[in-house]
Formats: structure tokens, C-alpha cells, sequence
């Protein structure tokens, strides 16, 4: 099943925010590690598994526009 345009469109704008989301955790990572290390140790358990989280959340949606888009390129 092929996807709509718009469709097509909603999910490469869901990768983007996905990909700040997790950029952006990214970048607490590495202030907590260039600025609040050792005293904040007790944040990298948190920070660490959101930034996961929320790469995961991106690399799923790119995979789902991924295959999509080869779905498109192939029909």
C-alpha cells in the first residue's frame, strides 16, 4: 500500500521533529558531560535513556520513510 503525498510529506516532517527531538537530548548529553560531570552524575542515567529513547523514536520513523519512499520508487 502506497502512501498519499500528503501522507508521504507527514512522515518525512515526523523524521525531522523526531531527529531535533533527539538532537536536542544529544546536546544535554554533552553539557551534562562538559559542564556538570562528576557533580551531576546522578542525571546520566536519565538523560542517557531519553537520549536513546528518542533516537530510537527517530530511527523508527526513518525506517518507516525509508521503506515508504523504496515502496514508491518501486510501484
Amino acid at each position: 500500500m502506497s502512501l498519499s503525498a500528503d501522507e508521504m510529506k507527514a512522515l518525512q516532517k515526523e523524521v525531522s521533529k523526531k531527529k531535533r527531538i533527539a538532537t536536542e537530548w544529544a546536546g544535554q548529553m554533552h553539557d551534562l558531560a562538559e559542564e556538570r560531570l562528576p557533580i551531576g552524575f546522578e542525571e546520566i542515567h536519565t538523560i542517557a535513556k531519553a537520549t536513546y529513547d528518542a533516537c530510537l523514536a527517530w530511527k523508527e520513523a526513518a525506517d518507516k520513510l525509508q521503506a515508504a519512499e523504496s515502496e514508491a520508487v518501486s510501484s
